[in-house]
């Protein structure tokens, strides 16, 4: 090679190469999430005509995250209070869930998910796993064992960026990742 030649192999090289890698990563990505959102949503309106599917939500949130007030469970669950109200008092009819005072203002109530209300949300967990082995069965192992790994970082990213955007200056601690699993 004669003077003035520029090698195609060099460190800037390199980096353009990683920038255009990422793009397209990145880009990529950003296309199989749009298309696995619409599927969810897809998945999640033929779902509300199921039975028990607005039970599955709120059992999930109470189950996971604990004890709450019907306005705090309506707002983990994405759901207008009034709706979530008329569901909570059907849950409460059939003993998935349990109302009591709440002890720092008792003109409120708490709900807690009772042994048969744990029992319901253990019960759906088991059908949705089903379904879930039903589609990854004639997947390898190792790409089930991948395609987890990679979907749990994905959300722990996802999790921490938003914190970031919430709370500049913070970092995102477990206590936000811990109400995620939904079934």
């Amino acid at each position: 090679m004669g003077e003035g030649t520029v090698h195609s192999d060099g460190p800037a090289a390199t980096e353009a190469t990683d920038r255009s890698g990422l793009a397209e990563a990145a880009a990529g990505l950003g296309t199989e999430l749009v298309r696995l959102t619409r599927l969810i949503a897809a998945w999640k309106q033929r779902a509300k005509h199921e039975p028990g599917a607005a039970d599955r939500v709120l059992l999930a949130r109470l189950v996971i995250g604990g004890e709450r007030r019907a306005t705090d469970l309506a707002a983990d669950a994405f759901l207008d209070l009034s709706t979530v109200s008329r569901q909570v008092r059907s849950l409460v009819e059939r003993g998935l869930v349990e109302r009591r005072p709440d002890p720092e203002d008792r003109r409120g109530s708490l709900l807690t998910a009772t042994e048969a209300g744990r029992a319901a949300f253990e019960q759906y967990q088991r059908q949705r796993d089903a379904e879930l082995a039903e589609l990854l069965k004639p997947w390898p192992a190792e790409d089930r064992r991948q395609l987890i790994r990679l979907m749990a970082r994905l959300n722990d990213d996802l999790v921490e960026q938003q914190q970031a955007r919430l709370c500049p200056g913070g970092h995102a601690g477990t206590a936000a990742k811990q109400g995620e699993t939904q079934i």
